[in-house]
């Protein structure tokens, strides 16, 4: 299995799209060390949750980092950002930070991209 994958796909979002990212190709020390460079671009957090499914692993990897501290915020993770509306559903209007590995355009406000696509004009 590939990380990045040419073809014909559906993703999650409902967009059809001739490449994805499949996060399921990522390692154990892929996700471990992907963590780790989340954990230093971000602000403390008190837990941490994952958007099912590509951000359960994160956030399992992230959970150690937490401070379980009230005044810090909810940190939501999800693996892949294509519209967003994943992260957004799961946040519910809670107050949190977010963030991603990947991101295919640009995130929202309240949204950390590891890695972002460059955008085509």
């Amino acid at each position: 299995m590939h990380l990045f994958q040419i073809g014909n796909f559906s993703l999650h979002s409902g967009a059809n799209a001739r490449w994805r990212i499949e996060c399921d190709a990522l390692s154990l020390h892929d996700w471990v060390t992907l963590a780790l460079m989340i954990r230093e671009i971000l602000p403390l957090y008190s837990r941490v949750e994952g958007v099912p499914r590509g951000g359960i692993v994160l956030a399992g990897m992230l959970e150690p980092y937490a401070t379980g501290q009230s005044e810090d915020p909810l940190l939501i993770v999800d693996d892949v950002w294509t519209t967003g509306d994943s992260m957004t559903v799961h946040r519910n209007g809670r107050d949190a930070i977010g963030a991603v590995v990947f991101a295919r355009k640009p995130v929202d406000s309240w949204v950390t991209a590891l890695f972002t696509m460059a955008q085509i004009s």
